[in-house]
């Protein structure tokens, strides 16, 4: 990558567009619960985005802080719901484990552990860091629900490409052109474990974008990766994916025989 590209990724934020169909899965055997959701010593299910480049966890430009604001809005109890820098990755790691240990021991036991229902999702350096992140907690014994990549660049020595096995789903969306792009394909390491849900590709030549908000310098260096991370499309199936597991905790947590 030239010193060029790498000042245009640093500047520029993420954006997405196009939509592949939502495939049709049995959720994961990850699903763990039985405290009524609005008790207030259950454990929540933990959403966690990342940004892309340099940008902010708050900025409301980018689509990844506003499906989370969206989200937010509701699912008001029992879900966590944050946004991060994707330089910030080891602070979001911080909070899951903060967040999982209800008996405020500062060590998680197993069924702490076991009652984990995290989520992450992220754009382009973003992505990379939700890859990171989930290899992390696999080295905690933690399960992850699901991982969704959005364009997503490899940031210095991370593999974004191989999703660890405590990992029940994971996605992949992804644009080609340009000299900045994500990753064409993402696979399993353990195949008997993690379900990978697809390789969605989208191409913004016949049909642009307008991502209004994003400075000029990112239109002109990253036209399509900022492109499919604006696209409505695409983050509608983001969304749906996310709520289809919000919804299933939710449900084994309110209903504990289902």
């Amino acid at each position: 990558m030239t010193a060029l590209a790498v000042a245009a990724l640093l500047l520029i934020p993420a954006v997405g567009t196009s939509s592949p169909q939502s495939a049709n899965s049995e959720r994961s055997a990850f699903l763990a619960g039985g405290t009524p959701i609005s008790a207030p010593t259950t454990t929540p299910t933990i959403v966690i985005g990342f940004l892309g480049g340099l940008v902010r966890h708050d900025d409301p430009v980018h689509s990844t802080v506003q499906l989370a604001e969206k989200l937010r809005k509701e699912y008001p109890g029992g879900v966590h719901i944050e946004t991060f820098e994707n330089r910030r990755r080891e602070d979001a790691h911080k909070a899951i484990l903060r967040l999982l240990d209800k008996d405020q021991t500062g060590k998680l036991t197993d069924e702490e552990k076991l009652r984990a229902h995290v989520i992450l999702y992220g754009h382009s350096w973003g992505a990379s860091a939700v890859v990171t992140l989930a290899k992390e907690l696999e080295q905690d014994k933690i399960p992850v629900l699901l991982t969704v990549q959005v364009d997503s660049v490899a940031k210095g020595v991370q593999n974004d490409s191989v999703i660890p096995a405590n990992v029940a789903e994971a996605v992949n969306f992804y644009q080609p052109d340009g000299w900045l792009h994500g990753r064409e394909a993402i696979s399993a390491a353990d195949p008997a474990r993690t379900r990978i849900l697809g390789n969605f590709r989208f191409s913004y030549k016949e049909a642009p974008i307008a991502c209004k908000g994003y400075p000029w310098y990112g239109r002109l260096f990253s036209k399509s990766h900022i492109e499919i991370e604006c696209d409505p499309r695409v983050w509608s199936q983001v969304e749906n994916l996310i709520r289809e597991q919000l919804d299933q905790t939710t449900t084994l947590k309110t209903n504990p025989l289902k």
